[in-house]
């Protein structure tokens, strides 16, 4: 890239919550090309095809589930040719695969490792997704197993958040389902509304998403395209290792403590986990 994607502010500004809080951001890729939407509908053709979803995405009420989620009759590339009218959402993830995003989200995510690696560590498993949304797009309530900035570039939309600590919303059960392989599509109750807080970002605004947070996204009047830059921490694998260790001790009986939120340690059940999977492997083999 030409520029920094931001500014010293922003840094300071991303130092000052992250890895726990969520933050309205800036940045300057907004007017990237590969975030352009003939660049996007392009891409979409390189892509494979598991590295694509796409879903009627309006109308749709907040606690809705994975499997519930209604299909258009489009496929991906008349959903892209018709965002603006088709009442969809599209993702395309991964997009790393592709040599151009992989470098523009090495460029990016390369600015904020000052601040992320003192912290959390080193970043691991980096990934890039494009959400391209019809106006009125609804996300429902979710949560993310990585640490997410997402750069708005053409758009608005509104995310609101709610703490990863709140167990009445996302039990450690939840957790234990999802890292066994379960969906991350949260229920949702009206009474929860009033402990969100809403974030909306326009072209050259961004935010960053804090690891396990459960949010839902509302997409504005006109069409939106974001990107989405992730990562991981060992702190992020450790939990998500002892939540399936979690779920080994409640198939036998126990009822295992959940696993803390950062900063503290879950090694001692995440390796207990992979000392199980690695016995079981190696059991199979023989």
């Amino acid at each position: 890239m030409d520029s920094q994607p931001f500014s010293p502010e922003t840094i300071d500004a991303l130092a000052a919550a992250y890895p726990l809080a969520p933050r309205h951001l800036q940045h300057q890729i907004a007017d990237h090309p590969l975030l352009q939407l003939d660049a996007l509908a392009a891409l979409a053709h390189r892509l494979r095809p598991e590295s694509i979803e796409f879903n009627a995405a309006t109308d749709l009420p907040l606690g809705i589930s994975n499997d519930e989620t209604p299909y258009t009759g489009l496929d991906v590339h008349q959903t892209i040719a018709q965002i603006d009218s088709a009442g969809s959402w599209v993702l395309l993830k991964t997009i790393d695969q592709d040599p151009a995003y992989a470098q523009l989200m090495r460029d990016v995510l390369a600015a904020i490792e000052p601040v992320v690696e003192p912290r959390t560590g080193k970043m691991m498993r980096l990934e890039g997704f494009i959400f391209i949304s019809s106006p009125g797009a609804v996300t429902p309530l979710h949560f993310d197993p990585d640490y997410n900035i997402l750069f708005q570039a053409r758009g608005s939309k509104t995310m609101t958040f709610f703490p990863a600590g709140d167990e009445e919303m996302i039990s450690a059960r939840f957790f234990e389902q999802y890292f066994n392989g379960g969906p991350r599509n949260l229920s949702w109750r009206d009474e929860w509304a009033d402990r969100g807080q809403p974030i909306t970002v326009t072209p050259g605004e961004a935010i960053y998403v804090p690891i396990l947070g459960p949010h839902w996204v509302k997409v504005d009047d006109e069409v939106s395209v974001s990107l989405s830059l992730t990562w991981r921490s060992e702190w992020s694998f450790h939990h998500a290792d002892a939540c399936r260790f979690n779920s080994r001790l409640r198939k036998i009986g126990l009822r295992p403590s959940s696993p803390p939120l950062f900063p503290a340690d879950n090694r001692l059940k995440s390796y207990s986990q992979r000392a199980l999977v690695r016995a079981e492997r190696m059991f199979g083999r023989g």
